[in-house]
């Protein structure tokens, strides 16, 4: 797996050389995407990194985002997190964990304490290795 050695936050020629490694080629635009995202570790939507680019004053387009975020996705850059069809979150951080989701605050956050051996509990054919498993679990207040 690729595996760039991430020191928050990245400074600008860092990100550069990140894009580098994982051959995207570094434009303006996917510069400054990276820099806002690789601040800190954490899960942003598009459109918060979108809002985010913007109050810097830099000038993004929301396609440039959501084509940029795919690219990054693809490349291994981040994760995509999937909660439903209209929430996408994208992880600075691309070590094993799973994420527990607060559906009241929508706050997403890491977890690494669950030990889920998948091969254990599906019928996987010998054939075929796990090579990653996503798990989200939701939470929400109790009714009072």
């Amino acid at each position: 797996m690729n595996n760039f050695a991430i020191r928050f936050p990245l400074e600008r020629s860092s990100i550069i050389e990140m894009l580098q490694y994982y051959n995207v080629s570094p434009t303006r635009q996917r510069i400054e995407i990276a820099e806002f995202l690789f601040k800190e570790p954490q899960h942003l939507s598009a459109d918060k990194i979108l809002d985010g680019v913007k109050a810097e004053g830099k000038r993004v387009s929301r396609a440039t985002v959501y084509n940029t975020m795919g690219l990054f996705v693809e490349k291994g850059m981040v994760r995509e997190v999937l909660i439903d069809r209209e929430r996408v979150f994208y992880d600075t951080n691309t070590d094993n964990h799973q994420h527990v989701y607060n559906v009241d605050s929508g706050e997403l956050k890491d977890i690494y304490d669950i030990d889920i051996n998948l091969a254990d509990n599906m019928a996987i054919p010998d054939s075929c290795q796990v090579l990653g498993a996503d798990i989200v679990i939701k939470v929400c207040s109790s009714p009072a």
